[in-house]
């Protein structure tokens, strides 16, 4: 993915290619990247070892073939649905793009069928199932230039970099600590989280105080905490109206959190909308990497979406201008 902020108005998502045939690939390759996927090619085999990885999914491709009978290919999207059932697994059948004639236990393993002749039916595929809601530009780019500038500030003398923007439907945490806040305006509610490994977060944190050898778990849980309220303001001043608190009063969903499997979820199926930031030290050459994910799990409404326009005011009260 690109380093740079915001290099594309659209949100990139990356799926598991389960697909051996050399005819095929280059056209699944093709199509990947003229419709914002980032494709990722595992080893026949190794599926659930890649699945068992922090690595963040919005759907996975698989051929019919893949297994190398239809009996083994069913096995293997049978495992991987049993372990991942948030993911869509999209199967690429060699005559007819149907689920119809699969045996029923096949069938609810896989969520939509395509063939390689008429790709417009995995866009349409991809459109609902990967892409089905629609993120402002603004929104995007916004989130992105709030990050950054929290990161920067709270974090220094690291250098910051993002990914491009990407759309996750997995629920796999990643590393020890992460954080939640809730969001509540007229036109989204739902939660934005943030998740990072503690120890390489933890040796930062040393660094910024001079190699100070009595930094601990707490240190970091209030740098976490500074950063999320940093970041959660930026947003509410940004995006967030005041009419927003009438909304507190509406109903709620639970959370789950299954630390085990690191795993958890917002009783939702819609997807995420998650940042990737790099941080790394040019001096010691130590990196920490930081997920923001957005879940928009109660509400969402982006026809009602606004960026409010701030004056110098808002800026000082966002905290992006100090008076002295």
């Amino acid at each position: 993915m690109n380093a740079n902020p915001v290099s594309s108005a659209n949100p990139v998502s990356k799926v598991l290619v389960l697909d051996n045939s050399a005819e095929h690939l280059p056209q699944i390759r093709s199509f990947c990247e003229h419709n914002n996927l980032v494709p990722l090619k595992v080893r026949r085999g190794a599926e659930m070892a890649v699945l068992r990885t922090n690595i963040d999914l919005g759907g996975i491709l698989c051929s019919e073939d893949y297994g190398g009978t239809p009996e083994q290919t069913a096995s293997i999207a049978a495992e991987i649905h049993a372990a991942r059932p948030e993911l869509p697994i999209i199967l690429r059948r060699n005559a007819r793009a149907t689920l119809a004639d699969l045996p029923e236990a096949v069938r609810g393993s896989f969520c939509a069928a395509y063939v390689a002749s008429e790709m417009s039916g995995l866009r349409a595929v991809i459109a609902e199932y990967i892409f089905c809601l629609l993120y402002p530009n603004a929104l995007l780019r916004g989130i992105a230039e709030i990050g950054a500038a929290v990161l920067r500030t709270q974090c220094s003398p690291l250098t910051v970099s993002m990914d491009t923007p990407y759309i996750v439907r997995d629920r796999v945490i990643f590393g020890e600590l992460f954080s939640l806040i809730p969001l509540e305006s007229a036109w989204c509610r739902g939660y934005m989280m943030l998740q990072t490994e503690e120890a390489p977060f933890m040796r930062l944190l040393s660094r910024q105080r001079s190699g100070d050898a009595g930094v601990g778990f707490r240190n970091v849980n209030d740098l976490l905490s500074e950063i999320t309220n940093l970041i959660w303001g930026g947003f509410k001043n940004r995006y967030m109206s005041d009419d927003g608190a009438r909304l507190a009063k509406q109903v709620q969903v639970p959370l789950i959190v299954n630390h085990l499997h690191k795993y958890i979820s917002f009783g939702t199926e819609n997807p995420q909308l998650c940042f990737r930031f790099n941080l790394f030290d040019p001096v010691a050459g130590g990196a920490v990497t930081m997920y923001a994910r957005f879940v928009f799990n109660l509400s969402w409404a982006p026809e009602q979406f606004r960026e409010i326009q701030q004056g110098a005011s808002g800026l000082v009260d966002s905290g992006a201008l100090e008076l002295f």
